[in-house]
């Protein structure tokens, strides 16, 4: 009994001894590396935030939304998107959310965190995608971001879109699946692409990953994705899940880029 005890204080004081360097690690990088904003670089009195002047920057989308495209279905979208054709309703995926607009303030924190190695603001990217889509979590649903390629991931060094993904599950109390797609082949970066050659470029280019192929079948699976330009990564992802035999699937990105009439769903 007093072997079990002194175990159980040895244990209880590691823990101490563990909490209290984490606490001092935490002041010092806060005192030698105070917590800035991303947009302005000014100091912050905590870190996953913006300041006061720049949170207005930032354009959130709010509900109600259009399910096929993301975008608001009030203000000063709403007349666009009424008017958009049927075939652009005609999407993959059963619904799209997006939590700002990727405008100079919303394109600078996709920018940091994708070219820039900041991932500063990936929680604050994270949190405010989850308020997006908590009304569309449900029992059993993963999380999965859209894959790299490896040799772009040996590149890169990270996928941004997994960062997001793995937050997002997080903040969500969901499964994370990083390696749930795959992407099969190298392309063409899509920047240098018209909507069109978009869709052709990516045709095939994604698969569901093998070691997940009986898992998946008849999940209902959150895709996750920096920014969504012309929908032509997300469709061919989505597709890619649906012929594996998921379940519904649902898409969230940070920022909806391009205007309406650029949409190729």
């Amino acid at each position: 009994m007093r072997y079990c005890q002194a175990m159980a204080w040895a244990a209880a004081g590691r823990a101490m001894i563990a909490g209290l360097e984490k606490g001092i690690l935490r002041w010092l990088v806060d005192v030698l590396a105070p917590p800035r904003c991303p947009l302005c670089r000014a100091e912050l009195e905590s870190a996953d935030g913006l300041c006061a002047a720049c949170w207005p920057k930032l354009h959130l989308i709010e509900e109600p939304s259009c399910p096929a495209t993301g975008l608001p279905l009030a203000g000063e979208w709403a007349e666009t998107v009424a008017s958009l054709p049927a075939t652009m309703k005609q999407r993959p995926w059963r619904t799209l959310r997006a939590a700002v607009f990727h405008d100079a303030a919303g394109r600078a924190l996709v920018h940091g965190l994708k070219f820039h190695d900041d991932f500063a603001p990936a929680r604050l990217m994270a949190r405010l995608m989850a308020r997006r889509v908590r009304d569309l979590v449900e029992e059993g649903m993963v999380v999965a971001p859209v894959p790299l390629h490896r040799l772009r991931l040996w590149w890169r060094r990270f996928n941004q879109s997994a960062v997001l993904a793995r937050l997002l599950a997080e903040e969500l109390a969901l499964e994370h699946v990083p390696d749930l797609l795959l992407r099969t082949r190298y392309t063409t970066p899509q920047t240098r692409l018209s909507g069109r050659r978009r869709r052709a470029n990516l045709n095939g280019a994604f698969a569901v990953n093998p070691r997940h192929g009986a898992w998946v079948r008849g999940r209902t699976v959150l895709l996750v994705d920096d920014v969504l330009t012309t929908g032509a990564t997300a469709q061919a992802c989505v597709r890619a899940l649906q012929e594996a035999g998921a379940g519904d699937v649902h898409v969230v990105v940070f920022a909806l880029a391009g205007e309406p009439r650029a949409l190729h769903i």
